[in-house]
C-alpha cells in the first residue's frame, strides 16, 4: 500500500484548480509519465477514462471512474481496472486568502509486486513531480497571480 496526503497553498482560485484537475483529457500535455488519457464517458457529474502511464521500461493501461462535485469543488478517483489492486485518489478545492488550498489524497497497490517496489522507492519524488506539474499548469493557464474574487 502506498499512501500520500498533501496540502499545499496556490495562488489561483478553487474553481480554477477543480476545472485543471478534472480536464482528464489535457493530462498527457502536461502530467509526468501520462502518456495518453481517453475519456469513455463523460458528463457533468462524472467520467470514465482510460490513462496509459509509463515510466522506463513499465507501461500501463488503467480504468478510472471519476466523481466531479463542482458545487463543493471536490474530485474521487474510483478505478476500475487494470495493473493496480486498488487505487483511489481524493481532490478538495478550498478558499484560502492566498488563493486555494489544496487537499490530496492517494492509495493504491499495484498488482506486481516488482513494480509496486519500484513505485515506492520513486514515490515521494512522483508525487512531488506530478503536484508541481499541474502548478506549472495552472500558472500556464491563468498567470502566475492570485485570481481575482
Amino acid at each position: 500500500m502506498t499512501v500520500h496526503a498533501e496540502k499545499r497553498v496556490v495562488r489561483h482560485s478553487p474553481e480554477q484548480l477543480y476545472a485543471l484537475v478534472a480536464d482528464v483529457r489535457s493530462y498527457p500535455q502536461f502530467l509526468p509519465w501520462c502518456l495518453a488519457a481517453r475519456i469513455r464517458h463523460q458528463d457533468e457529474i462524472s467520467l470514465a477514462a482510460d490513462l496509459i502511464i509509463g515510466f522506463r521500461m513499465f507501461r500501463e493501461k488503467f480504468t478510472s471512474y471519476v466523481d466531479l462535485d463542482a458545487d463543493t469543488l471536490e474530485i474521487n478517483v474510483r478505478y476500475a481496472e487494470g495493473p493496480f489492486r486498488y487505487l483511489t485518489n481524493k481532490w478538495r478545492f478550498l478558499p484560502h486568502e492566498e488563493g486555494c488550498e489544496i487537499d490530496f489524497y492517494v492509495d493504491f497497490e499495484f498488482n506486481s509486486r516488482l513494480l509496486q517496489s519500484v513505485i515506492e522507492t520513486l514515490f515521494t519524488e512522483a508525487v512531488r513531480r506530478m503536484v508541481q506539474a499541474f502548478e506549472t499548469r495552472a500558472d500556464a493557464l491563468y498567470g502566475k497571480r492570485l485570481a481575482a474574487k
